[in-house]
């Protein structure tokens, strides 16, 4: 029998639906007990996964590459330099040479419409490792520490503190709705989400139960907060923008005045790394001496203090990555959800 999920791509939160998410969640889970159990569980044994990187990554590319290993495949790491995409070959060409090649491919890039055409004509699973519109991978290794620290996703308070416009917002706003989560995205009103992206996650919300939230009030929008989340405040691509955002967005930085705003002593910290908390780093050498910040989105005190969880989170991406890649290619019997 075919599962539900069997030979699909994993290319944006809202294709699937709440009981599909909540799978991907519990199965990245088991498989995360399995790994630390030493349980072998060479599900993709004799594969081999094509892993296109436009945008360089340290945990998209070391958990995939991990996560495929573990799952008794083969992972071919191709770069920018290594790649036609786009350049001297087209998407469409690609994508049917590497179908005909690997089992399955990644993506991470800036377009949406590459990644939905290299599934479109590839004939294999493809996995979106983020573009400039949806982050999924990430949102179930993100969801998944949630259930850890909480027990569930639904119900818990999730608030986004920072740029409101970008992959992260949009898919966390989205995923959350989906699943029951109830998402605040804390951010200037210059830097909101589009409208379509709001309205898209208030019918999901509408369905879940789960309470959404816009604000540019950071009081408001972190009070009882069980979450808080943040990411860089300027994306890959947009470093023209830097001072204009960091004019913007010192008020949602993420210190330990903020943390006690949520009036919550079990609010967590996530962050999708890198964080720039210090200038232990050429970038935040360069951010302190144009702007004279040693901080920006975290400060180091939050950062390495009690309530963060994001190393617990980087872990996770392996884990999320390894249940969707076996669960789209593997030959697993899952119920229907």
């Amino acid at each position: 029998m075919k599962s539900v999920f069997q030979g699909r791509s994993f290319l944006a939160e809202k294709e699937f639906t709440k009981a599909e998410l909540q799978y991907l969640i519990d199965f990245s889970q088991h498989l995360k007990e399995m790994k630390k159990q030493n349980i072998p569980h060479r599900y993709l044994e004799g594969k081999n996964i094509a892993l296109l990187f436009e945008k360089t990554s340290t945990r998209t590319r070391a958990a995939f590459t991990t996560a495929a290993i573990d799952l008794g495949a083969h992972p071919e790491y191709l770069g920018a330099n290594d790649i036609q995409l786009g350049k001297k070959e087209s998407t469409e060409d690609t994508a049917r040479v590497l179908g005909s090649m690997f089992d399955g491919i990644e993506f991470r890039g800036f377009s949406q419409a590459v990644v939905e055409e290299l599934a479109e004509f590839s004939g294999v699973p493809v996995w979106n490792g983020l573009t400039d519109e949806w982050h999924p991978t990430q949102m179930i290794a993100d969801f998944l520490t949630i259930q850890e620290n909480f027990g569930k996703v639904e119900g818990v308070t999730l608030a986004y503190c920072g740029d409101g416009r970008n992959n992260m917002a949009n898919s966390l706003l989205v995923t959350g709705a989906i699943l029951g989560t109830n998402v605040r995205i804390v951010a200037p009103k210059e830097l909101q989400p589009d409208a379509t992206i709001v309205e898209m996650a208030t019918q999901f919300a509408k369905e879940s139960g789960a309470e959404l939230m816009i604000t540019a009030d950071v009081k408001e929008g972190v009070y009882y907060a069980d979450v808080l989340y943040t990411d860089v405040w300027v994306s890959m691509g947009e470093e023209a923008k830097f001072e204009e955002r960091v004019n913007l967005l010192r008020p949602y930085q993420i210190n330990q005045e903020l943390i006690k705003q949520t009036q919550n002593d079990q609010v967590i910290f996530l962050h999708c790394l890198p964080a720039f908390h210090d200038t232990n780093t050429a970038y935040g050498k360069e951010i302190q001496a144009r702007f004279g910040l040693t901080e920006m989105e975290v400060t180091d005190e939050v950062f390495r203090g009690l309530h963060g969880r994001q190393f617990q989170q980087a872990e996770n991406r392996m884990h999320s990555i390894k249940a969707i890649m076996a669960a789209t290619l593997g030959d697993l019997f899952i119920p229907r959800v």
